[in-house]
This record gives structure tokens, C-alpha cells and sequence, in this order.
């Protein structure tokens, strides 16, 4: 079978799930386009099944089009398909700076012309490259998205919400507020959105705390787990005082960076650190594993965890001592 001309671009979007930490079936011919997934989540009972478009982003239009404009030239449709049970998604790709840039479905929603496009600015994807995610104010209340792959799965689950704020240009100046900075995310500021639009303002700030973290705290230990030294885009960004926590905290010190093997771990006790970064095990729990006949491969287990765990060479990066002792008396360690 002759593989579609679009077909590089649904690997940039199944790659871009699967580095969410979700799933992908493909629910028809993966040569026809729009593509028709599923996409899941393993550990919950999270499931969307998506009907995608998907073009590259082509810079302008001719001399009466904006210089920093790009869009999708859409080809061979008449109109957007849109299910009850799908999300119909419209997608362009920039490869220069490897952001998507979604469109408003409810916007594009009759006939399209003989030669239509969607465009976006420059400024809302290069900021989306840097920052994680940002809007584009296209007019008549529509908004378009741009966002990098590491927050695919975040788009998909609120881009209704998302690119309903177009409809309201104060709430949408308070989303372009926290978007250029999330710290900026108050009860005060959070409480001067409609009520319908509270929700997704909450939801897109958290997440940007969360990409923030996962950067700052994987750049500081290299992408190493810091228990055992492996790579290979497996590794988290844990919190050491653990976020359900009041005082636990997004700096950098309260996090380490873990392969998901010792976060588990980590978090289940079986292992931890002390304020002179010693790795320790909980002989209590492992004893309890050995009695129950679920040692299995404690030797190749044990034999790989470092004696000291691996530290930034940023001392202001390197686990804070009172995190680490408010986290250990929480996990039960004496």
C-alpha cells in the first residue's frame, strides 16, 4: 500500500499522545484523511475518540496577507465532518518550531470556498514553542491555539473551553494574562471569569505549572534519573514533598528527576534519600515483599540504585534539606 503524503504528520501526532502518557488506536484506514483515533489513558477510564485534520503551516499569501501570517491551505474538502461522539479537530503543523496550531471547528462548520485556509500569526507559535501554549485573537470571537506536542492531550480535552474564551474578550484577556505567566493564576484573578469559563482557566494554569516543573527539574539532572542514571525519555519530574501536600511547591528543589521504576518506588517508600542525598532502602517493606513470595529480581533491583543519588550542578537546583525531611516524616520514615 502507498503510504500517504499526510502520513509523517500522523506520526507527529501519535508520537505527541504517547509522550502524554496516553494511548492510540487507529479506529480506520490510516491512509485516509481526516484520521479517525481513539486516544486513552491507561491508568483511568479517559478515552476520546478524534476525527483529525491536518496540514502543514505554510508561511503567507501573496503581498496583500500579513509577513508573519502562516495557515493550512485546506485541499479537497467541501466541509469538516463532525459526529456526536468525535471531537473533529483542525490542526496545522509548524515544523520550524515544532508547535501545532488548532483551529475552531464551530468557525469552520458550513461549505468551505474553492481554495480556503485558516491562518495563525507567527508570534502566537513562537510563543507556544517557548512557553507551552498561546491563543491568537483571529476576530469575530474566534481564537486560534498554539501549542507544542507535550501539550496534545491538554488541548484535546478542553479545546472546546479553549477557544470558547474568543467569546468573551475580559475573560480572554485574563487567559492571555496567565498564558505569558502562570504564576499570575490568583483566586483574585481567577474569580473575574465567568463562571462557565473558571474551570478551563484553572485546568490550563495548572498545566503550565506542570510543564514548567517537568522542564526546569529534567534540565537540572539531565534527564538522568537521579536513583539509577538511565535516560531514554522515560523519565519524570517527581515532586519530593508530594503536591497533595499544603506546603509542598513547583521550585525546582522540591523536585527530582526518576525513571518510573524509582518513582514508584519513591513514592511507595520502598526507597528514599536523606538530607546527604545517601539513597535508602526500607529493609520493613522489602522483607514484606520477600515473605510474600514478590522479590522477584530484588538483586537486579537493588544492584542499580546508586549509593548517592545524582544531584544538579546548581546548588540553588539541588533538593532542598527541609523538603526532604517534611517529606520523609510524611512517607513514614523514621
Amino acid at each position: 500500500m502507498a503510504r500517504h503524503k499526510k502520513h509523517d504528520l500522523l506520526d507527529i501526532v501519535v508520537q505527541s499522545v504517547r509522550d502524554c502518557n496516553w494511548n492510540v488506536l487507529y479506529m480506520g484506514d490510516i491512509q485516509e484523511h481526516p484520521f479517525l483515533l481513539r486516544v486513552y489513558h491507561a491508568d483511568s477510564d479517559k478515552s476520546h475518540l478524534i476525527r483529525i485534520y491536518i496540514w502543514h503551516l505554510t508561511h503567507g499569501g501573496g503581498a496583500k496577507r500579513p509577513a508573519d501570517e502562516y495557515r493550512i491551505q485546506i485541499t479537497g474538502l467541501r466541509h469538516f465532518l463532525n459526529r456526536p461522539d468525535e471531537k473533529t479537530v483542525i490542526l496545522g503543523w509548524w515544523n520550524k518550531g515544532e508547535v501545532f496550531a488548532g483551529f475552531d471547528f464551530a468557525k469552520h462548520m458550513g461549505i468551505l470556498g474553492s481554495s480556503p485556509s485558516i491562518q495563525i500569526r507567527e508570534a502566537a507559535l513562537r510563543k507556544a514553542a517557548i512557553n507551552g501554549i498561546a491563543t491568537a485573537d483571529k476576530g469575530n470571537n474566534e481564537i486560534a491555539v498554539a501549542f507544542r506536542p507535550d501539550f496534545f492531550i491538554h488541548y484535546i480535552e478542553n479545546l472546546e473551553e479553549i477557544h470558547n474564551f474568543g467569546e468573551s474578550s475580559r475573560d480572554y484577556e485574563i487567559l492571555e494574562k496567565i498564558l505569558d505567566n502562570p504564576e499570575r493564576a490568583s483566586d483574585a484573578l481567577i474569580d473575574r471569569v465567568s463562571t462557565r469559563r473558571k474551570i478551563s482557566i484553572v485546568t490550563v494554569s495548572k498545566k503550565l505549572r506542570e510543564a514548567s516543573f517537568q522542564a526546569r527539574v529534567l534540565t537540572a539532572y539531565g534527564f538522568e534519573c537521579a536513583f539509577c542514571g538511565i535516560q531514554m525519555k522515560l523519565i519524570d519530574a517527581a515532586h519530593i514533598v508530594p503536591v497533595s501536600l499544603p506546603d509542598s511547591s513547583d521550585i525546582t528543589s522540591n523536585g527530582i528527576s526518576l525513571c518510573p521504576l524509582h518513582h514508584r518506588a519513591f513514592d511507595k517508600a520502598f526507597v528514599t534519600f536523606d538530607e546527604e542525598y545517601r539513597i535508602k532502602l526500607n529493609d520493613k517493606e522489602l522483607d514484606k515483599l520477600k515473605n510474600a513470595g514478590r522479590d522477584g529480581q530484588m538483586g537486579r533491583f537493588l544492584s542499580e540504585l546508586r549509593s548517592l543519588i545524582k544531584v544538579p550542578p546548581d546548588t540553588r537546583d539541588r533538593p532542598r534539606r527541609d523538603f526532604i525531611d517534611r517529606a520523609n516524616k510524611f512517607r513514614g520514615w523514621p
